[in-house]
């Protein structure tokens, strides 16, 4: 039996592909600024491997945050800066957008509501809202390694 076609050349042919990570970044970043996104990334990773479950995690905050910028924010500019201090790797991505869709964004919206949850399961915590200078800030830790 043929194994399935799954319409990209690039991808296994079982169409099972491994969990992205912050390895990926600069992909996720490519497809951004292709949409019409300005992105700035500053990384700085830890110098062990991270755990699977949070590299997955990071990459999701990013992911998140930078697709909200696209749909309600658009003609915004984003910064992504990842690093870490000490046990906790520390993401931000802040926009320039200002009001959203109409009414001004509080960061309590279903997808950011999920980030939460997927961080709480390792330790983690996510702020998210408006910036002063009429923007939007998503900012997360997480704790990258036991002790």
């Amino acid at each position: 039996m043929a194994a399935p076609d799954t319409g990209r050349p690039d991808s296994p042919a079982d169409g099972l592909e491994p969990q992205p990570g912050l390895g990926q970044l600069d992909a996720l970043i490519d497809r951004v600024r292709a949409a019409g996104t300005p992105v700035g990334v500053a990384v700085s990773l830890p110098p062990e491997p991270l755990p699977p479950g949070v590299d997955l995690t990071a990459y999701r905050v990013v992911q998140e945050a930078l697709t909200n910028t696209i749909k309600h924010a658009p003609g915004a500019e984003a910064v992504v800066t990842v690093g870490w201090s000490g046990d906790r790797l520390e993401i931000e991505v802040m926009d320039t957008g200002g009001v959203r869709d109409g009414v001004p964004a509080d960061g309590n919206g279903r997808g950011l509501i999920g980030l939460r949850e997927r961080l709480a399961v390792y330790g983690g915590e996510l702020t998210a809202g408006p910036t002063l200078a009429g923007g939007f800030r998503i900012r997360a830790e997480v704790p990258w390694r036991t002790v």
